[in-house]
C-alpha cells in the first residue's frame, strides 16, 4: 500500500497524503487533483478502491504508429503522464501490420467516447495516405493534437520538432568535419517531416554554392532493414556522411557501411535524428538530434486540455528547437575521398 501511495503521488505530482485522502474518500481535495489520482491509478494498472470503481475517468485516445521505435514509447510515458496530472486517462492505440487500422481505432476511440485524442506520428504525415477519419473527429468536434509535421488543411493544432533546423544542425556538424559529399536517408516521399528535412538540406547546400542530387538522396521505409537498404545504395555513390531521418534508420546504415567492410566513423560518418533510448549505448554511441520529448509531450495535453474545457486554441503549429547531441558516429572523411 505504501508503494502504491508513493507510485501514484508521484506519477499526479502531489503529497501521499493526497493521495490518502482521495482513496478514503476524504474532502479537502479539488475535483482536479482527485481525477488526477484516479486516473494515475488506471495508469499505473492499479485497482480502484470499491466505493471508486463506479466512477468512469475521461478517456483520451493515445494513438501511436508503432512500439518498435523507441521514441514512441518515450512519448507515450510523457504524454500518458501528463494526461493523468489533468485528470485524464489515456487509452493506448498501437498500430500493427496487418492489424488494426488507424481509422479503426478511431471508430473504436469514438465508441468509447473519448474527451479528445493524441496522435503521435500517423498517417496525417502523408500526404498519399487516407485521411477520411480526421475530418469525422473534425465533424464531432472532438479535441485532437498532432505531434509532429502533418500534410495541409486538416485544422488540427500540432506540436513538433523543428525538421529544417534538425537537418541544419547535422549538415553544418559533418560539414565542419570537412564531408563535401553528404547523403540523406529519409522516409516517403510524401513523408511532410522528411520533405521539410529534404528541403532544408537543399537549402543549406545552394548556399554554399553546391547542391544535393538526386542519387544522395534515399527513400526508405521507417525501419532499421529499410535504413540498411537505403544507406547501401548511398555508399554505391561516394557519400561520406549519411543524414538519417530516424535513429532506427542511422542504425541501418551504421550496419550497412560494416557490411561493406567499412568503418564508422572513419570511413563513413552517421547522423540520427531523435535520440531516442539507447543510443549512448550503441557501438559506436549515435550521433544525433534530439527532438524535446518532454516539452513537446506536454504542451500536446497542455493543447488538448484546453480545447477538453471548451475553449479553442489556434490550428497552428507549435515549432520546438532540437539539440545536436556528438557521439562517436561522425568524424572527420578519409583523406582519401574524391573531392
Amino acid at each position: 500500500m505504501t508503494r502504491r501511495l508513493a507510485q501514484v503521488a508521484q506519477k499526479v505530482g502531489v503529497s501521499e497524503a493526497t493521495v490518502s485522502r482521495v482513496l478514503n474518500g476524504k474532502p479537502g481535495v479539488s475535483d482536479a487533483t482527485r481525477q488526477a489520482v484516479l486516473s494515475a491509478l488506471d495508469v499505473l494498472g492499479y485497482e480502484r478502491p470499491t466505493q471508486l470503481r463506479g466512477e468512469r475517468a475521461r478517456l483520451v485516445g493515445l494513438v501511436l504508429p508503432e512500439l518498435q521505435n523507441p521514441i514512441f514509447p518515450a512519448f507515450a510515458e510523457v504524454v500518458g503522464g501528463a494526461l493523468a496530472q489533468q485528470g485524464l486517462t489515456p487509452v493506448l492505440c498501437t498500430q500493427t501490420k496487418g492489424g488494426v487500422s488507424e481509422a479503426d481505432y478511431v471508430e473504436l476511440l469514438l465508441q468509447q467516447q473519448v474527451s479528445g485524442v493524441v496522435f503521435a506520428g500517423g498517417l496525417y504525415h502523408q500526404a498519399d495516405a487516407p485521411h477520411e477519419h480526421y475530418k469525422v473527429l473534425a465533424d464531432r468536434k472532438i479535441p485532437v493534437v498532432l505531434i509532429n509535421a502533418a500534410i495541409e488543411h486538416l485544422g488540427f493544432p500540432g506540436v513538433s520538432c523543428d525538421d529544417s533546423v534538425a537537418v541544419e544542425q547535422a549538415w553544418r556538424h559533418l560539414v565542419s568535419l570537412g564531408h563535401e559529399r553528404i547523403g540523406l536517408v529519409l522516409g516517403p516521399a510524401d513523408h511532410v517531416p522528411s520533405q521539410r528535412k529534404l528541403a532544408a538540406a537543399r537549402v543549406l547546400a545552394r548556399e554554399a554554392g553546391t547542391s544535393v542530387p538526386d542519387e544522395w538522396v534515399a527513400r526508405a521505409m521507417f525501419s532499421l532493414e529499410g535504413g540498411q537498404a537505403a544507406a547501401m545504395r548511398l555508399l554505391d555513390r561516394g557519400v561520406t556522411g549519411i543524414i538519417c531521418a530516424s535513429d532506427p534508420l542511422a542504425l541501418g546504415a551504421v550496419r550497412a557501411a560494416r557490411r561493406r567492410g567499412l568503418s564508422v566513423p572513419g570511413d563513413v560518418s552517421v547522423v540520427g535524428y531523435d535520440d531516442s533510448a539507447f543510443m549512448n549505448c550503441t557501438e559506436p554511441p549515435l550521433t544525433t538530434v534530439r527532438q524535446p520529448i518532454e516539452a513537446m509531450g506536454r504542451a500536446a495535453v497542455e493543447l488538448l486540455s484546453v480545447q477538453i474545457g471548451g475553449r479553442a486554441v489556434p490550428s497552428d503549429e507549435l515549432l520546438f528547437e532540437p539539440e545536436l547531441v556528438v557521439r562517436g558516429s561522425t568524424a572527420q572523411p578519409p583523406r582519401d575521398t574524391p573531392r
